[in-house]
C-alpha cells in the first residue's frame, strides 16, 4: 500500500476559541490515538503535547493533539486511493498511522477534525481497500450490465501485506450472477465484510431478457 507523508504541529490550547482560530488560519485540529494501552499509573515519560486518557481497568491510552493544514491533507483525503500515513508531529514523534475518522461540516463539507490511529508493523489493522475489476465477463458479452456494488472492502492484515487495490477477475461471471465476499480470497488478508455481501453483479437488461425469451421460444 502507498504511504503518504504528513507533517503536523503540536496543539497545546484545546479550548473552543483556539479551535476557531485554527480553522480561520486554514488549519485542521487532529488527534493521534496510540493503539497500545498502557498501565496506569503510567511510569513512562510523555512527550510534549501527549496526554493520557483513562480506559478503565487500570489502563490508559496516550493521545496527542496536533494541527495539520488543509493543503497538507488534500492529497490524502480527496482521492479514491487509500494510504497509510508517515506522520511527523514536530517536537513530539514520528509514527506510522492510518486515518480513523474525518468530520466534515454538514453544509460546506469543510474538514473540521481528523482522527489518526497509530499502527505497528507486527500488529494487524482493519482498513478499507479499493476494489478493481478485471476481465470481460460472459454476462456482459451476453447483453447484461456490470454493476460494482462495493467499491471498497474491509481487510484485516499486517500493513506490509495490504495491497493498493483488490483485483477481482470477472471473466467467468455470467448473466444474472453475482460475486459475494465469501467467494473471494487474497493472500495474507482476511476480509471483514459479511460473507453474503454482493461485491459485483451482471444484471439482466431489457435487451438481455428479450434475447433469453427469444432463445427459449426457438428451442
Amino acid at each position: 500500500m502507498k504511504t503518504f507523508q504528513l507533517e503536523g504541529a503540536l496543539r497545546t490550547d484545546l479550548g473552543k476559541k483556539a479551535v476557531k482560530a485554527i480553522r480561520r488560519d486554514n488549519g485542521i485540529p487532529a488527534v493521534l490515538y496510540g493503539s497500545q494501552p498502557v498501565a496506569l499509573p503510567y511510569e513512562g515519560t510523555l512527550n510534549a503535547g501527549d496526554k493520557l486518557v483513562e480506559l478503565g481497568n487500570g489502563k490508559g491510552l496516550i493521545v496527542t493533539d496536533f494541527i495539520v493544514t488543509n493543503e497538507a491533507v488534500r492529497g490524502l483525503i480527496y482521492t479514491p486511493e487509500v494510504f497509510l500515513v508517515e506522520l511527523t508531529i514536530k517536537d513530539n514523534k514520528k509514527v506510522m498511522a492510518m486515518v480513523k475518522d474525518i468530520q466534515f461540516h454538514p453544509v460546506t463539507d469543510a474538514i473540521l477534525h481528523i482522527d489518526f490511529q497509530e499502527i505497528f508493523a507486527d500488529k494487524t489493522i482493519v482498513i478499507e481497500v479499493p476494489v478493481a475489476l478485471t476481465g470481460h465477463s460472459e454476462g456482459v458479452k451476453a447483453g447484461g450490465k456490470l454493476s460494482l456494488e462495493m467499491r471498497k472492502l474491509k481487510v484485516k492484515a499486517l500493513y506490509k501485506d495490504i495491497p493498493e487495490k483488490l483485483t477481482i477477475d470477472i471473466t467467468n461471471l455470467g448473466l444474472g450472477k453475482t460475486i459475494q465476499v465469501g467467494a473471494l480470497s487474497f493472500d495474507n488478508l482476511e476480509l471483514v465484510n459479511a460473507k453474503n455481501a454482493v461485491v459485483c453483479a451482471v444484471k439482466l437488461t431489457r435487451a438481455a431478457r428479450g434475447a433469453q425469451a427469444a432463445a427459449a421460444a426457438n428451442k
